[in-house]
């Protein structure tokens, strides 16, 4: 199979007061990724960080930021997305069933990397002409917990998701967020994720750079046996 392992840790389990040097730490730590958590209270109920927090975070760090928008309106962050200095733009499908086509093309355009995800509720086939259309997105974004909080339990009925997803798309990058820890990465390793998002478990964690390794591990090993 051999797609890349990303380990991302959510900075929404970090120190807000500190997120700069939570970031060093983290990618100090071994993270390839920091993923970003952008809520807009509607789309979900919580509120969390916007462009202007990722434009602090740029500042301090060359870090790849994995940015993911559980917003009602996602065109409307593309443009101050971009000029804050987001790497990745992952919208929800559930949003974007009409407009997906201009949303990737834009995205594309300011120069960062297209995904899109989905709710545990909507049902897989909802992506595919997005993974498959003349201007594809680039990752597939499967919520393993319903969107909008941290620390919830990791749904392992989800991966049937990624094991189809991935029987169908062997070089996509395929994330998974939402209670991916130690007890749970080899479940979302061997049904084919490659991109991991982790927070509390790494932030949780007495020796966070362990967590990481044992997170790329798993994925590394699955792929070997696939």
């Amino acid at each position: 199979m051999g797609v890349a392992a990303k380990i991302a840790p959510s900075m929404l389990s970090s120190d807000f007061a500190n997120l700069a040097s939570e970031a060093e730490r983290m990618l100090k730590f071994g993270a390839d990724w920091l993923h970003m958590d952008i809520m807009d209270g509607h789309f979900v109920p919580n509120l969390t960080l916007g462009a202007p927090v990722i434009q602090s975070l740029r500042k301090h760090t060359e870090a790849y930021l994995d940015c993911h928008l559980m917003v009602t309106n996602p065109l409307d962050y593309v443009e101050p997305l971009s000029k804050a200095g987001a790497s990745g733009f992952t919208f929800h499908v559930e949003v974007s069933k009409e407009n997906w086509q201009e949303l990737v093309q834009r995205i594309k355009s300011k120069g960062m990397k297209p995904g899109v995800a989905l709710k545990p509720g909507t049902p897989i086939e909802d992506v595919y002409p997005l993974v498959e259309g003349e201007n594809p997105v680039e990752m597939v974004l499967v919520m393993t917990v319903e969107p909008g909080f941290g620390g919830q339990k990791f749904m392992p009925e989800m991966m049937e998701k990624v094991r189809t997803l991935r029987e169908r798309y062997p070089s996509l990058d395929i994330e998974v967020d939402g209670g991916l820890g130690p007890s749970t990465i080899n479940a979302a390793a061997s049904a084919g994720a490659n991109c991991v998002v982790a927070g509390s478990s790494v932030f949780g964690a007495s020796d966070p750079s362990a967590v990481i390794s044992l997170l790329r591990s798993s994925v590394e090993e699955s792929q070997h046996k696939s």
